[in-house]
């Protein structure tokens, strides 16, 4: 199992304390890059970066396509994903979108990982112009097959319902042969049997144990074995993300794992994401998820449910996870008030102590099945002279 990190420029009231909001923005903007920086120097494989807009507090995190060729300039090895790209075209237009997934893949040298989604919130889908959330789904499905077309080499046309496009050339070409991998955002269960039939990546959360996501990873497993991909290549691969604090004081870890708002943020994501389904219990807000009491969290981590504790603690709860089949665990800590500073004792103690019982191989998984396809089928052709034949005078 590999790992990673989730960027969303958090930013709730408390981390405000009377400060300017502006300075604070920046400062926790800052921070995330500081993270990456860490994260990909502790052996962790991916961090994704959100696309959200209007979500005051949940996340200020609108111009991912800014955020991550700026992290790729300083990081070596780890792979920037888009958790996610929206490709509904009144946000997106979908050539804007193939434009930069090559842009991004170019600057970062092939590093780039090309989530998408269809937004998750009716404030962001009302704020572009789209009243029926049930329309970003057309929309979606619309798009995404079309992606693939565009890389290739030559003109790109397109006289769809969402959105049309006479002849044009969309350029660059990705640098990766034949391009990045796709993933798409699972907020809904029935998403990882239609992302297995597509061939392409599942990017989730958790909100409860890992037994209860192991039903949704045998479906995606044993479906996408007769996937017809909508890129040119199949993407295996289930990303599931959570919340980690992982420290050599096995107590510290404790007292601010109850201290860092975590309620508050799992509040603001029932609140934002009223696409997603919602569990039974969940309060309707302004009312709050209840902060984690001293006692649930020492029996939480007993049982192996949360990845909180000393080094041999978290381990135990990661296994859960590789129990099930899941392919990627990456963690949102700066989606909490939890201190910079201590996220990046966790991800450095993280990397030394439980990345390496579990991923052994220096290769990305994305980019092992990219190579076998190339391998397979060969090289992609990619040639002045072919683009050149294809413009018209």
């Amino acid at each position: 199992m590999e790992f990673g990190i989730f960027n969303s420029l958090y930013t709730p009231h408390q981390a405000l304390n009377g400060r300017d909001a502006a300075v604070v923005q920046h400062e926790r903007l800052m921070n995330e890059v500081e993270w990456v920086v860490a994260a990909d120097k502790a052996g962790f494989k991916y961090t994704w970066a959100t696309e959200h807009h209007f979500l005051t507090q949940y996340s200020h995190l609108s111009a991912n396509e800014i955020f991550l060729p700026f992290v790729a300039a300083r990081t070596s090895n780890i792979h920037l994903g888009t958790g996610i790209f929206n490709i509904t075209p009144p946000v997106n237009h979908p050539a804007r979108v193939a434009e930069r997934v090559a842009m991004l893949d170019h600057l970062s040298e092939g590093r780039f990982e090309f989530g998408v989604g269809r937004g998750s919130s009716s404030t962001e889908q009302k704020g572009f112009g789209i009243q029926d959330p049930e329309l970003t789904k057309e929309m979606a499905d619309e798009t995404l097959g079309q992606f693939k077309y565009m890389w290739r080499e030559g003109l790109y046309s397109y006289d769809g319902k969402f959105f049309s496009m006479p002849p044009r050339n969309v350029l660059p070409k990705p640098y990766s042969d034949p391009h990045p991998p796709i993933w798409v955002a699972a907020g809904n269960p029935s998403t990882f049997e239609k992302a297995a039939k597509m061939g392409i990546g599942v990017l989730c959360f958790t909100t409860g144990s890992p037994e209860m996501l192991a039903p949704l990873v045998e479906t995606y497993k044993t479906t996408i074995e007769k996937a017809e991909p909508v890129g040119e290549y199949v993407n295996n691969n289930v990303m599931v993300t959570s919340q980690m604090l992982c420290l050599e004081d096995g107590q510290k870890a404790r007292d601010i794992s109850c201290n860092m708002t975590s309620g508050y943020q799992n509040s603001l994501v029932f609140h934002y994401l009223d696409t997603f389904p919602k569990p039974p219990g969940i309060p309707d807000y302004p009312d709050l998820i209840p902060e984690p009491t001293p006692e649930d969290l020492e029996k939480n981590i007993g049982a192996g449910l949360v990845c909180s504790g000393t080094p041999e603690e978290v381990a135990r709860a990661v296994k859960g996870y590789a129990d099930i089949g899941a392919d990627q665990l990456v963690f949102g800590q700066l989606s909490t008030t939890m201190p910079i500073e201590i996220a990046l004792e966790s991800v450095e103690t993280f990397g030394k102590h439980v990345l390496p019982e579990y991923d052994k191989d220096p290769v990305h998984n994305t980019q092992k099945q990219r190579e076998a396809y190339v391998k397979k089928h060969g090289p992609t052709k990619r040639t002045l002279a072919d683009v050149l034949e294809k413009v018209p005078e």
